[in-house]
């Protein structure tokens, strides 16, 4: 799953207009960012197999850290805590934890997640390993979660609607790679590679937000 979660993050936004889109997006992927850190500094581990496709290529030896539903609803909670402590918004504080914790949500849908540190048994519906049907699963609620949020905000300037659409596409292209496309050539490098695309569509959200704020 990867535009998936990125739509989460959008509908939160719908959910609750008053958080920043950067916020929603980095809540919604917070587990995939944590498990680049955890790979780069091997405290995670994954391989790479021949094959087209996410599901078919990559296999994952440990990710109980950073994709178990267990932690996943321990990183959602201290994402939530940590806003609060900020905010003093209650409810954005839930809706974050939501976000957060969707990841395994949608994961389980897509590919096979454990339930907890140490579980060698995942379990998942495995919709990644079919092409047409993650096409119109993941990219029906990627391409409804972008349209929930034009009809919930409003361009100030040009480059509010270009650059929203703009990555919107290119991030549709990176995802159609993901699930149909070869491995990375570097396997080392990929983990970098992935928090560099992470890091980059959170500020983008960010500066999104900006451009393109809530309707009254």
């Amino acid at each position: 799953m990867l535009v998936g979660h990125f739509a989460a993050g959008f509908v939160a936004k719908r959910v609750e207009p008053r958080i920043s889109l950067g916020t929603f997006v980095l809540a919604a992927i917070l587990p995939d960012l944590l498990w680049g850190l955890f790979l780069v500094a091997g405290i995670e581990h994954v391989y790479f197999k021949r094959g087209k496709g996410a599901a078919k290529y990559l296999a994952s030896a440990d990710i109980g850290i950073s994709h178990s539903l267990l932690m996943d609803a321990i990183w959602a909670a201290l994402f939530a805590a940590a806003y609060f402590l900020l905010r003093h918004y209650a409810r954005g504080a839930w809706v974050l934890f939501g976000a957060v914790l969707s990841h395994w949500l949608l994961d389980f849908v897509s590919l096979a997640v454990p339930l907890a540190p140490g579980e060698q048994r995942q379990i998942g519906l495995g919709l990644w390993y079919s092409i047409p049907l993650t096409l119109i699963v993941e990219g029906g609620f990627w391409l409804l979660a972008l349209i929930l949020y034009v009809r919930v905000t409003h361009p100030r300037k040009r480059v509010g609607v270009y650059g929203f659409w703009i990555v919107a596409a290119l991030l549709t292209l990176v995802w159609y790679n993901n699930i149909a496309g070869p491995p990375p050539p570097n396997p080392r490098t990929a983990p970098i590679a992935s928090e560099i695309l992470f890091l980059l569509v959170v500020l983008w959200a960010f500066w999104m937000n900006r451009l393109r704020p809530a309707r009254v």
